[in-house]
């Protein structure tokens, strides 16, 4: 595992911090940790050198099955901005079924990624817009190393493989460094495993 994750480095290039700040929503179901997700992206910016992050549900509390929001705010500045991201740079779908609400995609640019937790290419969810999609499997690699939990996939971690892969804004270093820290035991192998293989099935399709 180890040496998959020092390869994905090696292609990824020496990271670099890139100047302007970012605004991240994540769009999932309670229990699939969409904001624990969204708290590791923070974390992780944080130790690349971003001094402003934030994170933070945007629709209340989180239940069990129901839609539910987080947003994760990164800037090379400090961040005084405490709203719901309207316009994200970055959208990521944890469940493919939420794309049927409008408010999803809603305020997603020109260049800005939608990373969908998906079996499907790109094309084929017939999204129209003017911005990049990634789509990732992230259930079926959740699903064969066991990553499920009171009868609900908890893809999480797994599909921060696709987004580290799209979006470049954080690395598989810092990413990995926040697991170790967050996870205990046994769940940091499995939980690695997840982001690595899902980083390697990720499909891209950049808008022209």
């Amino acid at each position: 595992m180890k040496q998959q994750i020092n390869e994905i480095n090696r292609m990824a290039g020496k990271p670099s911090l890139n100047t302007r700040p970012y605004e991240i929503r994540w769009h999932g179901r309670g229990g699939q940790g969409a904001i624990t997700a969204a708290k590791i992206v923070a974390q992780a910016a944080y130790l690349k050198g971003y001094q402003g992050v934030t994170s933070a549900p945007s629709f209340g509390a989180e239940r069990r099955g129901a839609p539910i929001s987080a947003s994760t705010r990164i800037s090379p500045e400090p961040v005084m901005v405490i709203s719901q991201v309207e316009k994200p740079d970055v959208v990521v779908v944890l469940d493919y079924t939420l794309l049927k609400y409008q408010e999803v995609t809603s305020g997603l640019g020109r260049g800005g990624w939608l990373i969908v937790n998906s079996w499907q290419h790109p094309k084929e969810l017939n999204i129209k817009g003017d911005f990049n999609i990634a789509t990732a499997d992230a259930t079926r690699i959740c699903q064969e190393l066991g990553l499920i939990v009171a009868g609900l996939t908890v893809v999480n971690t797994a599909i921060l493989g696709a987004f580290i892969r799209a979006t470049k804004i954080v690395d598989m270093a810092r990413i990995e460094k926040v697991v170790r820290e967050r996870f205990p035991g046994n769940a940091i192998d499995i939980n690695l495993a997840a982001i690595t293989k899902t980083y390697e099935i990720t499909k891209l399709e950049k808008v022209r």
